[in-house]
């Protein structure tokens, strides 16, 4: 997962993507919900953008954990204040609980089946203290995806283009999603190529997979800033 494109990931999405509006979304919604809440741990938090605006803008104490070291040494120059865990989402143990525990941008989907999607919500569930929230921004339901959808982005960053294409593979309740990079950097031109596979899972499927953990969930549709949003508290 981004194994070959880590040092370019923030280049390419601080290309489109709004972090600074998100994290004051997920404070706003943390804050609704929990007042008092003061630490967050963010789950497979990738370079630690969520997690350094919610701390410097927000004045929460955010940790994170992801399973790709790169990001985790991106993370820990970017954030040194934030404890950093190298972790799979559906099994992890940390020896401290959250009043918060984040879960952004479609990670999610990279449990891959729905088994393994209660695991994750299970392990959320086990680090949040009395009153904890948990927010989880979905990868797309299945009726939304089709095979054969390109996107395509571009960055350019202290001297490096890069571009991506990306394409979709949709295989019975999987997304295989292809990242093709081309990459140019003091004249000359190499090609990188990654496959993501995502699990696509229902809105009722999902509840259905909180509910089975002791977690009381809700939907927030989709909108211009996230895709969609399921906010959690211990029933």
């Amino acid at each position: 997962m981004f194994s070959a494109s880590a040092e370019l990931y923030d280049a390419i999405y601080f290309a489109f993507k709004d972090y600074a509006a998100e994290a004051e979304q997920i404070a706003s919604n943390i804050r609704s919900l929990h007042p008092e809440a003061r630490t967050i741990l963010d789950v497979a938090c990738g370079t630690a953008e969520h997690a350094r605006l919610l701390a410097t803008r927000h004045g929460f104490e955010v940790d994170g954990l992801d399973l790709n070291t790169d990001f985790l040494r991106l993370a820990r120059t970017k954030h040194p204040s934030g404890r950093f865990y190298t972790a799979d989402m559906t099994r992890f143990v940390i020896d401290r609980k959250y009043d918060a525990v984040i879960c952004m941008f479609s990670s999610i989907g990279y449990v891959k089946t729905l088994p393994a999607l209660e695991q994750a919500l299970g392990c959320f569930a086990a680090h949040l203290k009395s009153n904890g929230v948990i927010i989880v921004e979905p990868f797309f339901p299945p009726e939304k995806m089709v095979s054969g959808h390109h996107s395509k982005r571009s960055a350019n960053v202290n001297g490096v283009q890069v571009e991506r294409v990306g394409t979709t593979e949709i295989k019975d309740r999987m997304c295989h999603l292809r990242f093709d990079y081309t990459i140019t950097e003091a004249g000359r031109t190499r090609q990188i190529t990654e496959v993501h596979d995502l699990g696509l899972f229902t809105e009722d499927e999902t509840l259905g997979a909180f509910a089975a953990v002791g977690l009381q969930a809700c939907h927030e549709a989709a909108s211009a800033s996230h895709r969609g949003l399921y906010i959690a508290r211990v029933r």
